[in-house]
């Protein structure tokens, strides 16, 4: 199927002269060349992205897309179908651990319900939950706008139409359209979620699907030879399907849909996004198919403890800040990495230079015709064009 759904255009961030200008401050920082490592590279990328030689973040917002998946009929998650609706009710009350991490790092926290099956507990008009106090500045945000009552089962047919996987990538360009700030710390929650982002890496990669497979909530082995069973099952039954909005469709879900959506917006405006897990991921390999450029956006907070993420990582040549075995979602990786890129920021635009604090430099720190430390490949950084290696991919050739 053909589909006419175009993606934004966006603008690459490379500028050779912002670049140069961006180096210079970074290399007479009160420092040894290279000495603060990829957090370097971090700079130059924030930098060229906002298109500034001091950078900042503004109104950081976490943003959760939710939706159950009908694949979970077959027995592919550890746990039942109505968890999704309960983590969304638990998100809301203050509960989760991306609510914990957002008051932490005073992120504002909207909860979208792209396509929940079940009714979720307590909730009440406008994301009001019974019981809980008032609404605040300080509770999340709830956003209410289905595309239907979860996915189709994808071993039974296509898990969207058409018509549903566009609006879900509508439904994450609007939200993010809608939202103050210029950074977004991404998540998501969907019982079953595992086994659409397997089938996605497998098919936008190329990678067997059996490396992507891996054990979700927690499946034990017998669980987890079946979900490989019903996967391999899935990903015949969908052999055509190998443009990537045809694969989004077949394989679900609308969160991973909205995500993609979300993640092509936030480029398009110049937002900086940091790209949680495996499910995050995916729907980046969706939307980086469709604007490479995409990835000039994008930091990779952590790779996962789940199967097929470091191979997407590695597709889009991306170096994840962190790796801490984590295998939760919700954005909650995204939110333990944001502190670094906050860090970055705060650091460029806070440490003096050499001249102006009246240290001395190191007789040979600037020898002429070698590169400086936040443009070698000791840093991460390739060129002014491809500011990639702090946890940024680069576009595959």
């Amino acid at each position: 199927m053909s589909y006419d759904w175009t993606a934004p255009a966006i603008e690459p961030s490379a500028d050779a002269a912002l670049a140069a200008r961006l180096r210079q401050r970074i290399d007479h920082l009160t420092k040894p060349l290279g000495a603060l490592g990829r957090i370097e590279a971090l700079m130059l990328q924030l930098g060229l992205l906002q298109r500034s030689e001091r950078p900042r973040l503004e109104a950081p917002q976490a943003l959760v897309f939710a939706a159950d998946h009908g694949l979970a009929a077959q027995g592919v998650s550890a746990y039942p179908a109505e968890v999704t609706a309960q983590m969304v009710a638990n998100f809301m009350a203050g509960g989760a651990a991306i609510s914990v991490l957002a008051r932490q790092h005073a992120m504002a926290l909207t909860i979208v319900d792209a396509g929940v099956r079940s009714p979720i507990p307590g909730l009440l008009g406008e994301g009001a939950l019974q019981g809980a106090a008032a609404p605040s500045s300080a509770r999340p945000r709830f956003v209410s706008a289905p595309v239907a009552a979860g996915t189709a089962d994808a071993l039974l047919g296509a898990a969207m139409s058409h018509a549903q996987c566009v609006q879900a990538l509508e439904l994450g360009r609007a939200t993010v359209s809608g939202l103050p700030g210029n950074a977004l710390v991404l998540g998501e929650m969907g019982i079953g979620n595992t086994s659409a982002a397997a089938l996605l890496t497998a098919r936008l990669t190329g990678a067997p699907l059996a490396r992507c497979i891996g054990r979700g909530t927690g499946l034990d082995d017998a669980a987890l030879e079946r979900k490989r069973a019903v996967l391999e099952r899935v990903a015949e039954r969908h052999a055509e399907a190998r443009a990537p909005l045809e694969a989004l469709a077949a394989f679900g879900g609308f969160e991973i849909a909205a995500l993609a959506g979300a993640l092509l917006q936030a480029a398009h405006e110049r937002r900086l996004v940091v790209v949680d897990g495996f499910i995050v991921t995916a729907a980046l390999l969706v939307a980086h198919a469709l604007r490479p450029a995409v990835l000039d956006a994008c930091v990779f907070a952590h790779c996962s403890d789940e199967a097929g993420h470091r191979g997407a990582l590695d597709h889009l040549r991306a170096e994840p800040l962190l790796a801490l075995g984590l295998r939760l979602g919700e954005g909650s990786g995204a939110a333990l990495a944001w502190p670094i890129v906050a860090s970055a920021v705060a650091l460029l635009d806070g440490m003096a230079s050499f001249q102006a604090a009246g240290v001395s430099t190191a007789a040979s720190s600037h020898p002429a015709g070698v590169s400086t430390a936040a443009s070698s490949h000791s840093a991460g950084v390739d060129t002014a064009a491809s500011p990639h290696g702090a946890g940024v991919g680069s576009t595959p050739t």
